[in-house]
């Protein structure tokens, strides 16, 4: 079975979440800058199996567009001409930088290291990707 992958996409900063394999564990990949981001994915995309990219989607509280709206709509159109064999999903990304500092506080990160937003992006793109496994 090939992995999934999750994509917390930013204008300065991408983070990464993939499956194990079996597709049961989501995994904090990393942090890349997003000008980085075609070149990463087809390196990793080269080495490893990946059936499914989900991107976050942006929405304010009532479900409408916010600003950053447009940047994800226009990564999912350069997702779609580099990889046309590889589906690309849009998911409600609603509280994942809130409940990514949650769990960082709840781990026992100290202050210092929960204000590194590279982790922070990495972490809600994980909780993206087990949201979609706990729905799929």
């Amino acid at each position: 079975m090939a992995r999934i992958m999750a994509i917390d996409y930013g204008k300065k900063r991408t983070g990464l979440a993939v499956t194990d394999p079996l597709q049961l564990i989501a995994s904090g990949l990393t942090t890349i800058p997003t000008h980085n981001l075609i070149p990463y994915l087809k390196k990793y995309l080269s080495e490893e199996q990946v059936e499914l990219i989900l991107i976050g989607e942006p929405k304010n509280l009532d479900g409408g567009a916010t600003d950053a709206t447009a940047l994800v709509t226009e990564c999912v159109r350069i997702l779609q001409k580099n990889f046309p064999e590889l589906p690309v999903k849009k998911v409600d990304e609603r509280f994942t930088s809130k409940l990514a500092v949650r769990a960082m506080i709840d781990s026992g990160l100290k202050k210092k290291d929960r204000q590194n937003k590279a982790l922070v992006d990495e972490i809600s793109a994980t909780i993206i990707l087990q949201e979609y496994l706990q729905h799929k």
